[in-house]
């Protein structure tokens, strides 16, 4: 019953600490994209795909003290949050046991970019029905602050991504 809160959980045991809902929103996007198995719905929002059943997720998370959200206002007043397990977290996930694959090495790879970028390559991934030049010009359409560097750097990393899980994961390809 509580399995993708599990998962959920498990993922943010494997980062450590994750920095920002947001991030956390793009990373669990991206990790559904290469064959994870997060299963919750995501819809295009303003700053790319966005699952509210996730954010309940979280939300229940906390609630029941799995996760600790750790609230922080930065210097231009905005606030952000990190979330964290928990002692009754780790007992939780005791119970779950192999819920999430070990991808540890691929987990620190993706939390340790910047949101903004996460948000590109969840954004890309969102149109990668499309050919790659097409995908490209409808986020660049979308994202008017991305410049053409980013864009090259965002599809290899995308393309680094796959590498990493087929060598960590490979039951997942």
């Amino acid at each position: 019953m509580l399995e993708d809160h599990a998962i959920i959980a498990a993922l943010i045991q494997q980062s450590g600490r994750n920095s920002g809902r947001k991030k956390l929103q793009k990373s669990i996007y991206i990790f559904q994209r290469l064959g994870f198995p997060f299963h919750q719905i995501f819809h295009f929002h303003f700053n790319g795909p966005y699952s509210e059943e996730l954010s309940v997720q979280l939300e229940e998370l906390c609630d029941f003290g799995f996760l600790i959200e750790d609230r922080e206002e930065t210097q231009n007043k905005d606030e952000t949050c990190s979330y964290r397990i928990s002692e009754a977290g780790l007992d939780f996930l005791s119970h779950y046991k192999n819920v999430l694959p070990n991808m540890h090495g691929l987990t620190q790879h993706v939390v340790a970019q910047e949101t903004w970028f996460l948000e590109c390559v969840a954004t890309l991934l969102y149109f990668d029905y499309l050919p790659r030049v097409e995908a490209v010009e409808k986020v660049r359409a979308l994202e008017k602050r991305t410049m053409n560097e980013d864009f090259d750097h965002a599809l290899a990393f995308i393309d680094e991504l796959r590498s990493l899980q087929s060598a960590e994961c490979p039951a997942l390809r």
